[in-house]
């Protein structure tokens, strides 16, 4: 997925949830209504939460320098980590606090028609950019499950917005159904009720985002195919008795630090291994662009195992 896929589906989310917020919080303080009012609280989040993907791209396609060689590509993890926080601090935190005060204390919903009539535009606004998350992340995940294409996937500022989308869509339904709920049934505490679900909605998002994020921050391996095929590149070479160990680190969603160990026939000379080194170079980048630094020692198959067995 590039960044410019990314950075235009993000665009869409911010321009549609700032409008929707503006919209949402003007309702929630002529009604007093508190769904609504978790649903504003829980737009204005999302805003700060796509500015702060946006700002972690950014970062990210810093090139590398002396203090970071590596270069800035885990920028956008981190970034994409304090989203997450910040859906469960704020937004979950906030729709809690007010479901629950709410529901001992209830008040009356008032111009109940202004918050359908807001909340059904909502739903449109949030639903164009959801519907252009999806595409983008369903054009890059084959014929994977959904759960198994979030799992693999190395950008989440794309899953990250696809999250949040569907966390408001379900957000806005929840909303809608409570406030008739207490206008039908005269139970006011629905609305409260309705503003404690958006929380756990909004809890649930944020903890499967964390869990995601950290998995790419603490270092997450490239795809298996990538590796299978960076071993069977080394099959039946004249040079390479073994190919002892392959190991891959996303550094960012397309940067890949790639280390090689092998086990190079006795027979060759030094110029023959560098030779075989450069060659290999070459072709892995050739195949795999996202393998900008390759690393490949020598060392023997043995010592490999002994080495191995001694951490």
């Amino acid at each position: 997925m590039s960044a410019h896929s990314s950075k235009k589906v993000i665009f869409a989310a911010l321009i549609g949830n700032f409008l929707i917020f503006i919209t949402k919080m003007g309702a929630a303080l002529y009604t007093n209504s508190s769904a609504m009012f978790s649903e504003a609280v829980h737009s204005i989040v999302d805003c700060g939460n796509q500015v702060l993907l946006l700002y972690g791209i950014k970062k990210a396609s810093q090139t590398a320098d002396h203090d970071h060689p590596f270069g800035y590509g885990k920028e956008l993890y981190f970034w994409s980590f304090v989203v997450a926080m910040l859906i469960f601090a704020v937004g979950a935190g906030v729709s809690l606090y007010e479901g629950f005060h709410k529901i001992f204390e209830p008040a009356v919903v008032t111009s109940i028609h202004i918050n359908y009539i807001i909340l059904s535009v909502a739903i449109l606004f949030e639903a164009y950019p959801w519907k252009m998350a999806y595409e983008e992340f369903n054009a890059r995940r084959g014929d994977k499950t959904m759960a198994e294409a979030v799992h693999d996937s190395k950008d989440p500022s794309l899953f990250a917005i696809l999250f949040e989308d569907t966390a408001a869509l379900l957000g806005l339904a929840v909303a809608l159904v409570g406030l008739f709920i207490g206008d039908y049934f005269d139970i006011p505490e629905a609305d409260g009720i309705a503003s404690v679900c958006i929380g756990l909605i909004l809890a649930s998002t944020a903890t499967l985002l964390a869990f995601e994020c950290k998995s790419l921050l603490i270092g997450e391996a490239a795809d298996p195919e990538v590796v299978k095929s960076i071993s069977e590149l080394f099959n039946g070479h004249p040079h390479v008795d073994n190919v002892n160990e392959v190991l891959t680190m996303h550094m960012g969603p397309d940067d890949v630090l790639l280390n090689l160990s092998l086990d190079f026939k006795n027979s060759i000379t030094a110029g023959d291994i560098e030779s075989v080194v450069s060659e290999f170079e070459q072709k892995i980048k050739q195949m795999h662009p996202e393998i900008k630094r390759v690393f490949i020692e020598a060392q023997s198959r043995q010592d490999h195992m002994l080495n191995q067995s001694l951490e």
